[in-house]
């Protein structure tokens, strides 16, 4: 644990931590371990995992379906794509079945209507919803302050994309 709570100062205490620069050289300081997350998490990239039971699939579908650009393949075996923001998505090989139930991710876009219409000419396919307080009109349901719209990857993964309403 890198702080302790303190009821005395209603917060985490400070605590020595030992800290690895990416130059090699190691350091100590003194820090509030709230602080000590927000650095640790704030200033680095972020990596999506999305288990798949078909790769080739799933590489051809994230890079011409949804034009992500394909970094390569990781040591273990997961297939890495830009996704934006410096953040990456690997897919890594699952038996078939292990796939959440529910949104993995959504990517926002300005213009969702146009977005729909370029990913379908190019293969997704929209899910269309007619539930109480959920519906969808032209796969897109308006949702408080956006529109969303879903679909899936060929190992069910489900995706979305969302455009937030302005004005």
């Amino acid at each position: 644990m890198l702080g302790r709570y303190d009821a005395k100062i209603g917060g985490f205490s400070p605590e020595t931590v030992i800290v690895r620069r990416t130059s090699g050289v190691t350091g100590s300081m003194n820090v509030p371990f709230r602080k000590l997350a927000a650095m640790s998490l704030a200033a680095n990239a972020v990596t999506m995992i999305l288990p798949v039971a078909r790769p080739d699939a799933a590489r051809t579908f994230y890079s011409d379906v949804l034009g992500l650009p394909y970094r390569g393949t990781a040591a273990d075996g997961k297939l890495l794509f830009d996704v934006g923001s410096g953040a990456t998505l690997a897919l890594m090989e699952k038996p078939a079945g292990a796939r959440a139930e529910h949104t993995t991710i959504s990517f926002e876009v300005s213009d969702i209507d146009a977005s729909i219409k370029d990913l379908k000419s190019r293969g997704a396919v929209f899910a269309d919803y007619d539930l109480p307080g959920f519906k969808t009109v032209d796969h897109v349901c308006v949702l408080g302050a956006e529109k969303a719209a879903w679909f899936e990857d060929p190992d069910g993964n489900i995706l979305c994309l969302h455009e937030v309403i302005t004005g």
